[in-house]
């Protein structure tokens, strides 16, 4: 049901050479034409989150569009099973060499973000430039700087195994409510996005979720040379001043040497579909820099 979510950007892809695996992890929707950018989605996001985005760029780069399968209503692919995250770093690293992008920009969301920090450490000839969207490099720190993922673990795996015992229909009846407090706009991107969210395949999200939580790239950062930019969000209903915002994300980056941070003001976490003239003028600062 979460494939109509596509449709605007659904174009035949060419076919790979004989000798070149196809992805299995994720589909890729190719677009526009000039300086390549690849952009990810995040947690039970489709690429319809960069609709508004993508048709600003699309005149002047061409666009690669990642869709993670078991996402939107896609079919769960290779991520039905085993570790999801890391495979799917090194599967992106294969597409960029066989595509021969060379040095492609990349624009992450949450897991997108992620994903992308993962491949700018452990591939960084793949990754011209990295812009990231809400993304700690330890999902942790949101309970507390002292938090590790030895001590996040139960907690996690709480989370996962409840999601587990969930039916498909139960879980996506829940994702409204959930995507409320992280998508502020009620637009039609805001609308494409909880319906990306509920047609999700819940045992790929909590699998992934799991993935997430215990994962901590702090001390990875020092050795990331790649210029980063990263978007965070602020919003008075958070309950929080921005100066603990900015305090959040300036901890979690301290290491990363070369980086530009740049708060989104009365954003959530969906900082595309919630402040899109602020999101594109980040965009185009980072693409022409």
């Amino acid at each position: 049901m979460g494939s109509t979510l596509l449709l605007p950007f659904t174009q035949p892809r060419a076919a790979a050479a004989a000798e070149a695996p196809a992805a299995t992890r994720f589909t890729v929707s190719i677009e526009g034409h000039g300086p390549e950018v690849i952009l990810i989605p995040g947690l039970a996001s489709s690429i319809a989150v960069w609709r508004e985005e993508a048709a600003r760029l699309r005149p002047h780069h061409r666009l690669f569009l990642v869709q993670v399968a078991g996402f939107a209503g896609q079919a769960a692919g290779a991520n039905a099973h085993g570790p999801i995250i890391a495979p799917l770093v090194e599967e992106l690293a294969g597409y960029i060499e066989r595509k021969k992008l060379k040095h492609p920009a990349i624009i992450g969301h949450s897991l997108g973000g992620l994903i992308g920090l993962m491949l700018a450490d452990r591939h960084p000839d793949a990754v011209g430039k990295l812009m990231i969207v809400d993304t700690l490099p330890f999902f942790g720190m949101l309970f507390g700087p002292t938090m590790t993922t030895a001590a996040l673990e139960p907690r996690a795996a709480a989370m996962r195994d409840r999601m587990l015992a969930q039916t498909q229909e139960q879980y996506a009846a829940s994702e409204p409510k959930i995507m409320a407090s992280l998508v502020k706009s009620k637009g039609p991107g805001a609308q494409a996005a909880i319906a990306a969210a509920s047609a999700s395949d819940h045992i790929v999200v909590a699998r992934v979720l799991y993935e997430d939580f215990m994962t901590d790239l702090r001390a990875d950062l020092p050795r990331i040379q790649t210029p980063i930019v990263m978007l965070y969000p602020f919003d008075p209903s958070a309950g929080a001043s921005k100066a603990n915002f900015d305090a959040l994300y300036q901890d979690a980056y301290a290491g990363l040497p070369n980086k530009r941070l740049v708060r989104i003001d009365n954003s959530f976490h969906f900082v595309q579909l919630d402040q899109p003239d602020a999101f594109d003028k980040e965009v185009q600062k980072f693409l022409n820099q």
